[in-house]
C-alpha cells in the first residue's frame, strides 16, 4: 500500500473512532487514558483524524472496551483498521461471551501504581481464565 493510500486509510479509522467517542459522554478520553495508563495528550494524538499517528493494535481491545463500542462500531471500526493495517489486527476474543465486572480497588495516588493495580488484575483473570479451559 502507498504512503498517501495508508495514511488515508489511517485517517478513515480514526474518523471512525473519534465518531464514536464524541458520542459518549464527556470524560471518555480521560478514561481511555487512565485505562491506557497515557496522558490524555496521547489519546488525542492515536483518536484524531487529524494526526497521521497510528493506533498501535495492543490497545484496540482497551479502546473497544472503554468506549463500550456497540457490535455495528466495532466491526465496521475493525474493518478500517484492517484495511490500514493488514494483518496487525489482533484477536480481541469473542465479545459477545464477556460480561465487565466492575472492582473497587485503593487509588494509590501514583498513575504507575495504579495501572501497575490494574494490569496485575487483569493478567489474574486471564490466567484464571486459561486455567478454567475457556476459550
Amino acid at each position: 500500500m502507498a504512503r498517501e493510500d495508508t495514511e488515508d486509510a489511517i485517517i478513515a479509522y480514526k474518523s471512525i473512532l473519534a465518531q464514536i467517542i464524541d458520542n459518549r459522554p464527556s470524560g471518555t478520553r480521560q478514561r481511555l487514558a487512565t485505562a491506557l495508563g497515557k496522558h490524555r495528550s496521547f489519546v488525542t494524538q492515536i483518536t484524531s483524524p487529524t494526526y497521521a499517528t497510528p493506533l498501535p493494535a495492543r490497545h484496540l481491545a482497551t479502546i473497544v472496551r472503554v468506549c463500550h463500542f456497540s457490535g455495528a462500531e466495532q466491526e465496521r471500526f475493525l474493518e478500517a483498521y484492517q484495511a490500514a493495517h493488514p494483518g496487525k489486527l489482533p484477536d480481541l476474543g469473542h465479545s459477545e461471551k464477556l460480561r465487565h465486572l466492575s472492582l473497587m480497588v485503593p487509588d494509590f495516588g501514583d498513575d504507575r501504581k495504579n495501572r501497575l493495580l490494574e494490569e496485575a488484575i487483569s493478567d489474574l483473570v486471564q490466567k484464571i481464565v486459561a486455567i478454567s479451559g475457556a476459550e
